[in-house]
């Protein structure tokens, strides 16, 4: 493992740390102290990317243990953009733990070694995977947020106005991030998805195979369109959308790494994603 890796590993851990300090204790310099160091270990991490592609002239998604890292960038990447944008601090919580959980997990996997590696020097592919994983990662946040929003809910109907309520934000605000990390992933997504129909059929000689990760990406991608088309016309707020937007994740869950370890696939010959 590159010492940029380690090095990023360990940020994202201090910043777990800081992150779950600032749950019980409400103070701000926690709070500094933990997006400081997610996005410090965010740009070691970038960094440690960057010096991957450059060396081999391929992006590093070649095995599961690169994937599970790719996803755990993702994952550091969106959070800081949702902050940024929502300053919603508490998402850390369960952010920075995501990111530290895949990111033990490749601490722990063998570097093994990627097959037909020159398919990861395409273009169409490489805008694929980043599409892919960077939509999935605002799916998780959305996912994340809805959690946050059923606490609070329920913490609200029962008057028992204690712990969540004075650490979660309004429901409104918990709402309307969620919404913006399903459009974000759903654009994404849908991005992955015709780069991934042109790269197949460059490679392969058609857009589709009925490849079960294709399946159920295509299944995935319907899912997420049923809640947004939902929500806009039928009006899925709140609740509804909170509670869609963690069933799509456990979907999601299962076509990133059930389908590989269940089905088979050309997909699984190589790569995780």
């Amino acid at each position: 493992m590159h010492i940029l890796t380690v090095i990023a590993i360990l940020f994202y851990m201090l910043s777990a740390a800081a992150y779950f300090a600032f749950l019980f204790i409400q103070k701000n310099y926690l709070h500094r102290s933990a997006y400081t160091a997610l996005a410090t270990g965010f740009v070691c991490h970038t960094a440690a990317i960057v010096y991957a592609f450059a060396a081999t002239g391929q992006m590093p998604v070649g095995n599961l243990r690169e994937t599970l890292s790719i996803a755990g960038w993702a994952v550091a990447g969106v959070f800081l953009a949702v902050q940024y944008r929502f300053k919603l601090k508490i998402l850390g919580i369960f952010a920075a733990p995501l990111v530290v959980l895949l990111m033990a997990v490749v601490s722990l996997l063998p570097a093994g070694s990627a097959q037909n590696a020159t398919i990861f020097k395409n273009f169409w592919l490489i805008a694929h995977v980043a599409a892919i994983f960077i939509g999935e990662a605002a799916f998780a946040l959305a996912c994340g947020l809805g959690v946050l929003y059923l606490l609070q809910e329920n913490t609200i109907k029962t008057k028992k106005h204690r712990f969540f309520f004075k650490r979660l934000p309004s429901l409104d605000l918990l709402d309307s991030a969620g919404y913006a990390c399903i459009v974000t992933g759903f654009t994404l997504l849908t991005v992955g998805l015709v780069t991934g129909f042109v790269y197949a059929r460059s490679v392969w000689g058609h857009f589709w195979s009925w490849d079960p990760k294709e399946v159920w990406s295509a299944v995935t991608w319907i899912f997420y369109a049923v809640l947004l088309h939902e929500r806009l016309t039928v009006g899925w707020r709140g609740r509804r959308s909170a509670i869609m937007a963690i069933i799509g994740f456990a979907v999601l869950l299962f076509t990133f790494l059930g389908v590989n370890l269940l089905l088979k696939g050309h997909h699984g010959g190589f790569t995780r994603w």
